[in-house]
Order: structure tokens, then sequence, then C-alpha cells
């Protein structure tokens, strides 16, 4: 299975287009099914970010809303909250996208961007909120480490 990995930096050209990392590209094309799109894109639920979604991906993190009665409260929200503010994206030839307003502005993008892999998945931060991401999850990590030695017998 093909991972995203690292932190990758690119810039927004004048014509308001970006380009997602070779390695990226790579990674969902060798995902991707020839009818589907290249990537989904949505604003994430718990950072100022953009979460970028391969097809398959995004339909396992869509499969509890079919579970549940589609007339009912539970099923309403949680498909708005998935579907509403989604997005299929496909790439130019160079592997540019285009990123819709909505989401640039929860991200706070303006010139450059941040690309960061996180193993199925990855997101796209404004360069300065993501290196503080990543220092906070690696000081989590390491509590999270700490706890867990001290518990062990």
């Amino acid at each position: 299975m093909s991972v995203f990995l690292g932190t990758h930096q690119n810039r927004f050209d004048a014509k308001g287009r970006v380009s997602i990392p070779a390695a990226f590209r790579s990674a969902l094309r060798a995902q991707a099914k020839p009818d589907e799109s290249l990537v989904i894109l949505r604003p994430s639920h718990l950072h100022p970010c953009i979460e970028a979604w391969p097809c398959a991906a995004f339909a396992t993190l869509a499969g509890p809303v079919e579970s549940l009665d589609i007339f009912s409260d539970d099923h309403d929200d949680l498909a708005a909250s998935l579907y509403a503010d989604a997005y299929p994206i496909d790439a130019d030839k160079e592997g540019r996208i285009i990123l819709p307003d909505v989401l640039r502005r929860h991200a706070g993008l303006n010139d450059d961007v941040s690309f960061m892999g996180l193993g199925r998945v990855f997101q796209i931060w404004e360069p300065e909120a993501a290196a503080r991401r990543r220092e906070e999850a690696r000081a989590r990590a390491r509590r999270m480490n700490s706890r867990q030695q001290e518990a062990a017998p």
C-alpha cells in the first residue's frame, strides 16, 4: 500500500494553483481507480488544515453513514459533516490543483503551503501552523510514551 510520508512545501502560482508533491501524486495514482477523482479534499474537524483523502480511504471514512437510519438526525449530521464540504479534485498534467476558496480560508492559506503526510492520508497546512502542529504532536507522543512506560510492569 502506498503511504504519504514527510512534509513538503510548495507555493501557489499566479493562477492560484499548487503542485501536489510528486511522491504524494504517485501514491494517489497508485490507489486511484480510472473513473475516480485523484483526491477528495475536506476541512479537518480538528485542525485548521485541509485533509486530503484517496477515494478508497474516503469511502472507508464515510462507511458509518450508510449504517445509520437515512431519516435520522445522526445520519443527517454525519452526512453533512462528511459530504457537504468534500471536494473531489483532479490535478492537471503538471500535478497542480486549485483549492476551493472555502478550504483555503479554513486553513488560512496565502502564498506557501505545507503538505504533511500522515500515512493513509495527508494534510495541507499554512507552513508555520504545520510546524507548530508537528511539534505539538511530538510532545504529546512523548508524554503518551512516558505514561505507557510508567504503567508497564
